[in-house]
């Protein structure tokens, strides 16, 4: 095996968990993230030896997983409608783990640009300058994309009761 050959072997076996949590979460499927990843990761390799900056890899291939994610949204490849068991205004009951569901399946159901927004700022914990880079947009951009995304969580997800 070659050194450029073991070098991404080594950064794929390291890196490809985390970018497929953040996949899953832009995209809401395990399979379709699966997918995502895998396609990050084969354009990585394509300019593996080009890469510069090592301490600048990860901001690199997350942003070639962003952008994978929204080329595949933009082009209508995964719109469709889903069928489920549930009906769509289903009330949702608060507790432990579940919750950690609802937010999922809210997010999932979040336009595809306010998702990238609140993943990367939410859960990559990128700063806005970080996610205005990885979306190739203005900070601007990205507040409006968050807020936008918050307001349409706080719409899907059902405000929790106090039970007393």
């Amino acid at each position: 095996m070659s050194d450029r050959d073991q070098g991404f072997a080594e950064y794929f076996a390291a890196k490809s968990d985390a970018m497929r949590g953040t996949a899953y979460l832009l995209c809401g499927d395990w399979h379709r993230a699966e997918d995502l990843v895998q396609t990050a990761f084969i354009k990585l390799y394509r300019v593996w030896n080009r890469i510069g900056e090592p301490g600048r890899l990860d901001a690199y291939t997350r942003r070639i997983l962003v952008h994978t994610f929204l080329d595949e949204t933009r082009r209508g490849f995964f719109r469709r409608e889903q069928v489920t068991d549930e009906p769509a205004d289903r009330a949702v009951e608060q507790s432990g783990p579940e919750d950690r569901l609802v937010l999922v399946r809210a997010l999932a159901r979040v336009p595809a640009r306010q998702r990238t927004a609140l993943v990367l700022r939410y859960w990559e914990d990128l700063s806005l300058e970080e996610t205005a880079q990885a979306m190739k947009c203005s900070t601007g951009t990205v507040k409006s994309q968050t807020s936008r995304g918050l307001a349409a969580l706080r719409a899907l997800v059902p405000a929790p009761t106090a039970t007393f």
